[in-house]
Formats: structure tokens, sequence, C-alpha cells
């Protein structure tokens, strides 16, 4: 069976003193982002140098922005650097038998080749559509369904309630995985219980279940649970793939989201903290919170090398694994419902492309020549076209990203 390196270390050290160093969540989570950084910024160079002596470079189309010719010829396909500072610290300090650290291992492999196809079919083959449209909605509808099967069907993703909030919620026995004893003599106080429950922000002490919310059985609860759970990865993962046009701009913007997603997964698997913030204690969350710090690492190693002026671009291969790994990581922890805010810069960017196209056609038909709302689209050229600086607009969005990751975490109290 495959095994972590910590793992590993357990076996071999044993009862060797401090050997249970790395029991202790924080010292995992700091080894994960220290190696994270290190393989990106020293793998990062060499990936480079391969791109470009296979002459995987950036193909540029002349939209008229300002140092857009510069551009030409950076390689591409720099996500592969994301990937690696990501799969590789996770394999060695997670649990393996961890179905919530599988689950987005999977996803970010899953997403990783949907975008490298795409981008070498771009690059490689000077097929400029790359990977045809309806090939990459089934991998981020495939994705979705995964995880929300996952959701609904492992054992080992649950939250544990007393059975009075799984009465109240309209929780059944079936439901009920594990029970706990709070004293030897044993009367139970708490379960864990397999349920589609997630907190509502801003309002205190909110939790819904999708079964009630639809209205329908909890077996049923699957025909419109999977649908929206596929929207929430194609929205995010393709909202990420958009905004990803300037330098450092998609890598800073999800760095900060990632850090985010670590603080909630440690408060989420930690529970006295869930029960102080009033969140669901979601037990076995603690390896998100590895997976989490290996994300924000690999994001800050590749800022190294796509800070502007970018020597590498993420292109699909990491634009749309960041998507779908963001998506995938606030689904587990079931914090989907602050998305829209946490991924505001994603939202507005592809809000700014929905809005930008539908005015253009509503004005053709209706004048019979489109207009449009922006001097382009997405939202960041705009900003170009107006002649503002790509560093100030990068710097500003990250900006925008902070405000944003602290008004999430506000939630946590704001009710």
């Amino acid at each position: 069976m495959l095994i972590s390196l910590l793992e590993w270390l357990e076996r071999m050290l044993g009862d060797f003193p401090g050997a249970n160093l790395f029991d202790f969540l924080s010292v995992r989570a700091g080894v994960a982002i220290i190696l994270s950084l290190v393989i990106s910024i020293l793998f990062g160079g060499r990936i480079i140098r391969m791109l470009q002596r296979y002459q995987l470079g950036e193909s540029v189309r002349d939209l008229g922005l300002a140092g857009q010719a510069k551009k030409a010829g950076t390689p591409t396909m720099g996500g592969v650097i994301i990937l690696l500072a990501i799969v590789v610290p996770c394999l060695l300090m997670g649990r393996l038998t961890n179905v919530y650290l599988i689950t987005m291992l999977v996803a970010t492999v899953w997403m990783g080749l949907i975008g490298f196809a795409d981008d070498y079919l771009k690059v490689k083959h000077e097929n400029k559509d790359g990977l045809a449209g309806k090939f990459k909605i089934a991998g981020q509808v495939g994705l979705g369904v995964l995880i929300a099967l996952v959701m609904l069907f492992s054992e080992q993703v649950t939250v544990r309630l007393t059975a009075a909030e799984a009465t109240a919620i309209g929780l059944t026995e079936e439901a009920r995985v594990t029970e706990f004893s709070a004293r030897a003599g044993g009367e139970v106080e708490r379960a864990n219980y397999q349920t589609t429950l997630t907190n509502v922000p801003f309002i205190k002490d909110s939790r819904l279940a999708y079964e009630n919310i639809f209205r329908i059985g909890p077996s049923l609860v699957w025909i419109l649970f999977v649908p929206f759970i596929v929207f929430v990865v194609t929205a995010v993962s393709n909202a990420a793939n958009l905004t990803d046009g300037l330098d450092g701009l998609a890598t800073g913007v999800s760095a900060i989201i990632a850090a985010v997603l670590a603080v909630f997964a440690y408060v989420s698997s930690n529970a006295i903290a869930a029960d102080y913030l009033g969140v669901l204690y979601l037990p076995g969350t603690q390896e998100l919170v590895i997976f989490s710090a290996c994300l924000l690492g690999a994001c800050l190693g590749f800022l190294w090398y796509n800070g502007f002026p970018a020597s590498v671009f993420m292109g699909d291969t990491g634009s749309l694994a960041l998507g779908g790994m963001i998506a995938a990581l606030a689904i587990l922890l079931r914090k989907e419902l602050l998305l829209p805010l946490l991924c505001g810069i994603f939202v507005v960017e592809n809000l700014s492309v929905v809005a930008q196209v539908s005015y253009f056609k509503y004005t053709k038909k209706k004048y019979g020549e489109g207009r449009r709302i922006l001097r382009m689209s997405p939202l960041h050229h705009h900003y170009q076209k107006l002649g503002m600086p790509e560093t100030k607009i990068v710097i500003r969005f990250w900006i925008v990203g902070l405000l944003l990751a602290v008004a999430t975490i506000l939630t946590l109290k704001l009710r």
C-alpha cells in the first residue's frame, strides 16, 4: 500500500525522541509550505529551460495592448511547476489514507491534464483553439461529479453533530456513521453523520442541508446536489482561466485564496475552534490544511518566475487546475457559499466577459451594430486599454483580493 514519507518515518523511528514531531499539524503544514517553495524555485528554472528547448512558447495575438509583443515566445505550460510543487509535498507530508487529501490530489492531476492537453494542442500543433470546448467542459463536469459523489457516499466525509442538531435538520439514523461517548458510562453526545449540511454565511447558527433546501428525501438529494457541485467547479475553473491574463495576476490571487482556505480547513478540523466559531466540525479535514499549505507555497514559488516581467506563463495547465483546486477545497470544507466573496476577483473577471459579450450581441441585434461596455474584456484588459501599467493593475487586484480575503475570514464572526 502507498504510504507517505510521514507514515514511513513514524514506522521507522518508533519511540525515538522527537519521532512524534510530525504528529503536529502546524509542523507538517510548515514543512509542506517550505517544500513547495523549494521545489517550485529549484525545479522551476529547469522546467522553463526544458520548455524553451522544446519551443513551447506563447504565441500572442495582436490585441493592441501595451507590452504585448514582448511576451511572444515566453514559455507557457508553466503550470507543471505548480502541479509538481503541490503533489510532491502532499505525498511526503500528507496521510494518503485520508479521502479528503486523495480527492484533492485527483482533482489537481485531473484538471492539470485537461489544461496540459489544451496548451499542448495550442503550442505544439499550432491549434489556436486548443482542446475542443466540449472536452474541457466534459472534464470539468467529470470532476464535479466525482467530488459530489465523494461528498455523498464516502463514510470518511462526515459532520459531527449532537442528536438534537441532527434531528433539527431532519437526519435519520441511516445517516449516522460513528458514535462518540462523552463519559466512560457512556451517554452518546455526538455522532458523525453523512449529510450535505453546509454553513450559510452572515447568519448566526444557520446550517442548511441541501436535502431541506430542495425539499426532497436524502436518498434523492444527488439529483440536484450533483449538478450544483458541477456548476461550482466549472464556474470557478473557467473564471480562474479568464483571470490569467497578466503576469502574476492569477498566481497572486490564488495564493491569497489558498491562505484563507487553509484557515478554514484548520478551524473546521479542530473541534474546539469549530464549536467556538459556530462552524461545522469536519473530522479528517486537517489534511486539507496540508494541501492548502502546498497550494500556497506553490503559488508563491511560481511568482518567483511569473512576476513581471514573466519568465514563464502557467497556461491552462495551471489556471484550470488552480480554479478546480480552489472549487474542490471550498466544497469539501462546506464553504462553497463563500466562493462569490472569497473569489470575488475571479467572479468579476468572469462577469465582465459575460456582460461584454451579452451587451454586444444585444446591441447588434437591436441597432445593427455591436456596442461595448468595456474597452476590452476581461476586466484587467480594460484597464490596460486605459493606459494603466500592467504591474499597477496586478498589485491593485491583489489588494482587492486581500480585502475580500479579510472579509471572508470575518464571516466567521460577522453573523
